[in-house]
């Protein structure tokens, strides 16, 4: 085993020293923890000689010398800049991975919505291998599974339909030591009920933090949900998420990830289409610049006919960043008639950024519709001499063109104001008003 998958003696130090906190539970949310951390000491960190981490070193976070984050009362004048100017009036925050009931506000949600920290929800009766799977899609995952901290269950009752989104805010707080927090977030989403949910990740301080959320939405027949994660961390935190989509007959999610923060970012993506009829849309934006890092696994897995899935992810880099996208699309054999379309497109703004992408087919099936492509380029030479020609600016003529290219992903957000953040946040981070 290598030395990066060996570096795990500060882990297991702190999983010991917390088995003995309250928060780490007992009886079978016990043993899960455990067997979670076991199948994490068994693997170790991922290495650049497995497949799925051969182009991203976590070096650097099996380096860290991390602690679990003091519970500590957040002020929300320090959290305003992450809620939309409170706009979103059903709102889910959590610090550090434990909801925070006074910063959240819950008391407007309509009958048929439950909210509730997953300790809760697992003794009310919900099982905890539905809350806690016994498998996860990597092994940032089974860490999660092993030490979040509270968490949340986002229930919604069967025909409920949700006139206004809701926001879930999952906020780092960071301190001199490098941090670990687990945000964890189960969502049950009933027959025929429609929901629009807002994933945020926000953090607060300079100082360096590990964050391994993992989201686990189940969609039940006929329901309809549309997301979308906005991610806006700082530079020296290490964002390794993983959320992990099941639908049943005749459900549908629009997904759509907005990336622009953090040292090193990955999104594991998993969308199961078990239900005839289901239908799955993944799209997302990732912005980088620096020596940053930003890596998309995405599997959307047909296992039964009659199912289209939608898939466009778009990357603009520029500095030294680097980028990753692995898309894979399984059409196992009864997916008969299965619809599958997927696309990535990188846009390099400098010479030295890079990606490297991997669409991948797995079919099974005989009688189906699969496309996919990949489109690695700079701008378009011809459309900015066209825009010059006609009077537009040079940094303009680029501007437009770079908003062109990221509205296929932005445009689509139906949420007017994160919508329009998620657009000023691209704009930050790319400086396009400093060179306007």
């Amino acid at each position: 085993m290598s030395q990066v998958a060996e570096r795990h003696e500060t882990l297991a130090a702190g999983f010991e020293a917390f088995s003995a906190d309250p928060a780490f539970g007992d009886g079978r949310l016990a043993e899960a923890r455990r067997a979670a951390f076991a199948r994490f000491l068994d693997r170790g960190f991922p290495t650049t000689r497995e497949e799925d981490w051969r182009f991203t070193n976590v070096a650097p976070v099996a380096a860290l010398d991390l602690v679990r984050p003091a519970a500590r009362a957040t002020d929300r004048a320090a959290i305003e800049p992450f809620l939309f100017d409170g706009s979103l009036r059903h709102r889910v925050v959590l610090v550090n991975g434990r909801l925070d009931a006074t910063l959240s506000s819950l008391g407007g949600l309509p009958a048929g919505v439950t909210v509730r920290p997953l300790s809760d929800a697992m003794a009310g009766g919900a099982g905890v291998g539905d809350l806690l799977p016994a498998s996860a899609p990597t092994v940032f995952a089974d860490l999660n599974a092993a030490f979040f901290e509270g968490g949340v269950a986002l229930d919604v009752a069967p025909g409920t339909v949700l006139a206004e989104p809701v926001h879930v805010a999952c906020v780092v707080t960071t301190d001199a030591q490098p941090v670990f927090v687990a945000p964890r977030v189960v969502i049950r989403i009933g027959e025929r009920a429609e929901v629009s949910l807002v994933e945020t990740h926000d953090s607060l301080g300079s100082g360096q933090a590990l964050a391994t959320p993992v989201v686990d939405l189940r969609v039940g027949p006929g329901a309809f949900v549309r997301h979308v994660k906005l991610q806006r961390e700082s530079a020296a935190v290490f964002h390794l998420a993983a959320m992990v989509i099941h639908l049943a007959r005749a459900g549908t999610v629009d997904s759509r990830a907005v990336t622009l923060g953090g040292r090193i970012t990955r999104n594991d993506i998993v969308a199961t289409l078990d239900g005839e009829g289901a239908e799955c849309t993944l799209d997302g934006l990732y912005v980088a610049d620096g020596d940053t890092l930003v890596d998309t696994h995405t599997t959307i897995d047909h296992t039964q006919p009659h199912c289209p899935s939608h898939e466009v992810y778009k990357g603009i880099l520029s500095g030294r960043a680097q980028a990753v996208f692995n898309g894979k699309i399984i059409v196992r054999q009864d997916a008969q008639k299965t619809d599958a379309k997927q696309t990535n497109k990188a846009l390099l703004l400098s010479d030295n950024a890079r990606i490297n992408t991997k669409p991948q087919l797995e079919i099974f099936a005989d009688d189906v519709k699969c496309t996919h492509g990949a489109a690695i380029g700079q701008l378009d030479e011809d459309a900015l001499f066209y825009m010059r020609s006609r009077g537009i600016a040079a940094v303009a003529a680029r501007n437009l063109l770079i908003h062109a290219f990221a509205g296929e992903v932005l445009d689509e957000i139906v949420v007017p104001a994160v919508r329009e953040e998620a657009t000023h946040a691209m704009e930050r981070k790319l400086r396009l008003a400093e060179l306007a």
